[in-house]
């Protein structure tokens, strides 16, 4: 079986910065219940299945910063990513009131191969990448919805996260992005950063290297055009926080 779990952007570029996005599509492999999970089209473009509007925004953003991108070439749904091979929200069954069919009765063979196909070729590619100079920055991009379902609105417009173990980067970027008068900026929401076996916490916490994760609302990156004008954004002060550290 010849799989793609990853695409890689600007893979030479000699910027310090990685970014990466671990959710950047709602693509499911043909082999997967033959390319379907069973659930609504429009539960499959929803924050469900992909974050949406960070693929954008991180092939934006790694351009400014002049640094490869990674991105995830497979949906959440299929197998997160962002999570432990060990956690129990790897294999979703049922998310945000949505129940996934085609993961409903998937068993450890099931989410072995899932595992071998598509999340750790993607972690190999990544942890390569970041390996390529020992000053690696992580920047990992995400989107979050406004509300999920029958939970009250978002107010923030970003949010940055991380973990107790190392906010460094993510603090001195909270505080340029609070220094912006039109944001309302979340720290550590709309959820907390520190997530045991996550990619932050295996490519960046564990080998010591600078991160910091940021969340954008979705709404407020759907199109290409606010991508492109938060990316813009985003990557000198993720600069000016990097210089604050050194």
């Amino acid at each position: 079986m010849t799989e793609t779990s990853y695409h890689i952007l600007g893979e030479t570029r000699p910027g310090r910065w990685l970014v990466t996005c671990d959710h950047a599509t709602n693509r499911v492999p043909p082999w997967v219940n033959g390319g379907d999970l069973g659930i609504a089209p429009a539960d499959m473009a929803r924050h469900i299945a992909l974050d949406v509007g960070a693929a954008g925004l991180a092939a934006e953003l790694a351009r400014h910063l002049d640094s490869p991108c990674i991105l995830s070439d497979f949906s959440r749904l299929v197998i997160d990513p962002n999570r432990g091979e060990d956690d129990p929200t790897l294999l979703m069954k049922l998310y945000d009131g949505t129940i996934i069919p085609a993961n409903r009765h998937a068993d450890a063979a099931e989410t072995e191969r899932r595992l071998a196909a598509l999340h750790r070729p993607y972690h190999d590619a990544l942890e390569r990448l970041a390996a390529r100079r020992p000053d690696t920055v992580i920047c990992a991009i995400h989107s979050f919805t406004p509300a999920l379902r029958g939970r009250p609105p978002r107010p923030w417009q970003v949010g940055i996260l991380y973990s107790h173990r190392d906010d460094r980067l993510s603090r001195r970027l909270i505080d340029l992005l609070r220094a912006e008068p039109d944001l309302c900026v979340g720290d550590n929401e709309p959820y907390s950063g520190h997530l045991p076996g996550d990619s932050i916490d295996r490519h960046a916490l564990a080998p010591g290297r600078h991160n910091t994760l940021v969340e954008l609302r979705n709404d407020l990156i759907a199109a290409p055009a606010d991508q492109a004008a938060w990316a813009a954004r985003l990557a000198p002060l993720l600069q000016r926080a990097l210089v604050a550290l050194t």
